[in-house]
């Protein structure tokens, strides 16, 4: 994990879509298409499925928009900014990294391969990371260029 994998900052929203049109009105930014499904994740209770409305925008700094989750981490941040996002060659080995510098895992994300997609760490004082599998970084930044998932 370097600085120049941050690729985006993650705010947790109430108001999705009125956040969106905010951002684009006061600053420009223009939105990816929202992705609006069901993700599979893993936490210390274990497996279950969640909704997921998410987009990122178009425009750097990147943004990334996520509709609030009842019962998950995803509640919104009292400083704004829920998490950083960081691209990763190897999710599990980033992750024991932190891990062993005091942080702690707080959910994966799946491939259907059950392998590592994404993670999320948090540890006292500090902003939470994600760690994303660099092999979705293709797919990513089509979706940044193009808008279209």
């Amino acid at each position: 994990m370097k600085a120049e994998d941050l690729y985006h900052a993650g705010i947790i929203v109430e108001d999705f879509e009125g956040t969106l049109e905010w951002y684009s009105e006061q600053m420009g930014y223009r939105w990816c298409e929202p992705f609006d499904g069901e993700t599979t994740i893993v936490t210390k209770a274990g497996e279950q499925v969640i909704p997921m409305h998410v987009t990122y925008s178009m425009d750097e700094p990147r943004l990334e928009i996520v509709e609030a989750v009842p019962s998950t981490i995803w509640t919104p941040a009292d400083s704004g900014i829920h998490h950083l996002g960081f691209w990763s060659d190897e999710v599990d080995a980033d992750v024991a990294r932190l891990v062993a510098a005091g942080m702690s895992l707080d959910v994966t994300g799946l491939y259907p391969d059950g392998s590592t997609m994404w993670a999320y760490c948090s540890g006292p004082g500090r902003t939470r990371t994600e760690l994303v599998s660099r092999a979705m970084q293709p797919a990513i930044m089509q979706w940044f260029a193009s808008g279209r998932r």
